[in-house]
């Protein structure tokens, strides 16, 4: 007999041993990535299920001007036609009065962010507000065109379209970027300039609107285009306030009801696309008309260092800043804002002249 081998036979058991081991483990890993794959199945099933929920509840389509006229066109509005526009339009107050106060209102909002300012100022004087192309009911450009000379010039073409020769000219963000453009462009067709909050320079925010993110980035403004979660309305009506509380439910329908007009989603992309802030700011110190700046405190979307800048930059400029306010100061409190330009306009006595 031969005597045994035992570390062969040692050897042999522990390579047996160690294939099992292999093939164990290589078992359990297919057992695990199986596992693993049927769980992203399932994830990526209820998260697609989720999401086609959520983009179905959430489809807005577009609304006709008809169909949203009977609660934000009522009387006194108009429409006028200005570059192949139905441009949207009050005229209100004393019409005697040959130096207007003209409102321009700014991205995403309409004529009726003024309606504070308007009321406190119709007994005295004339007062001319209307929707910008791309917001509210006047809708898109026909020629597709947002850049800021593109603003001023249909600016010009309203008060040329009413007859309108020299007027005190007022906007808040965009519409103040529109405003003082419009100042620099045609210096005789403004006698005096009060920008709220405006555009114009190039600036950081510390806070941006989830609905103005969507609009500017390019795949998700065309995934999102006929996306319009009320919510998303909302909260970033609650960003650019300073006081979440006073956005009322009134006031989110308004600019829901207006952003769903025909065209305006669309446009939105546009307008940031083709009108940033910066092109002529080397020129705002030429602004001659005497100005009034005002601005809320706690506006996160343009930083009150802009309207500062402003002040320095516009030799007879007023600067009047809200701790109380946000970006929108002429619509979060009309009151005390409105009341800072009566004196501003007591003091520059533009008003003298009737027809």
């Amino acid at each position: 007999m031969l005597p045994l081998n035992h570390g062969n036979t040692r050897a042999r058991i522990k390579q047996s041993s160690t294939r099992l081991s292999v093939s164990s483990t290589r078992r359990n890993q297919r057992r695990q990535i199986k596992h693993l794959l049927k769980f992203l199945g399932e994830l990526f099933l209820v998260t697609g299920t989720a999401l086609g929920i959520f983009f179905f509840a959430n489809q807005v389509p577009d609304r006709s001007v008809k169909a949203l006229k009977d609660r934000w066109a009522q009387p006194p509005s108009q429409f006028i036609d200005i570059g192949g526009m139905q441009v949207h339009l009050r005229d209100e107050g004393r019409k005697e009065n040959l130096v207007p106060i003209v409102l321009l209102h700014g991205t995403s909002a309409s004529l009726h962010t003024w309606e504070g300012w308007v009321q406190a100022l119709k007994k005295e004087h004339r007062v001319i507000r209307f929707d910008m192309p791309a917001f509210g009911l006047t809708g898109p450009s026909p020629e597709n065109q947002y850049t800021i000379q593109d603003y001023a010039a249909v600016v010009i073409a309203v008060l040329d379209r009413l007859r309108v020769n020299t007027c005190v000219l007022a906007g808040n963000s965009l519409g103040g970027y529109a405003a003082w453009v419009t100042a620099l462009l045609y210096p005789d067709r403004i006698q005096r300039l009060v920008l709220v909050d405006a555009s114009g320079y190039p600036y950081k925010s510390n806070s941006v609107p989830l609905d103005f993110i969507i609009a500017r980035t390019p795949v998700l403004n065309r995934l999102a285009k006929n996306l319009l979660p009320r919510k998303l309305v909302e909260t970033s009506l609650k960003n650019v306030y300073a006081n979440p509380l006073l956005v009322t439910q009134d006031l989110v329908d308004r600019y829901f009801d207006l952003t769903t007009r025909a065209g305006n989603r669309q446009a939105l992309a546009q307008r940031f696309s083709q009108t940033q802030p910066g092109s002529l700011a080397g020129r705002i110190p030429e602004l001659k008309q005497p100005t009034l700046i005002l601005w809320g405190v706690q506006d996160r979307l343009i930083p009150i260092a802009m309207g500062e800048r402003f002040h320095r930059e516009i030799a007879d400029s007023k600067f009047i800043s809200f701790d109380h306010l946000g970006h929108v100061p002429q619509e979060e409190d009309p009151q005390a804002t409105v009341a800072a330009l009566k004196q501003f306009l007591a003091e520059t006595k533009v008003f003298n002249a009737q027809k």
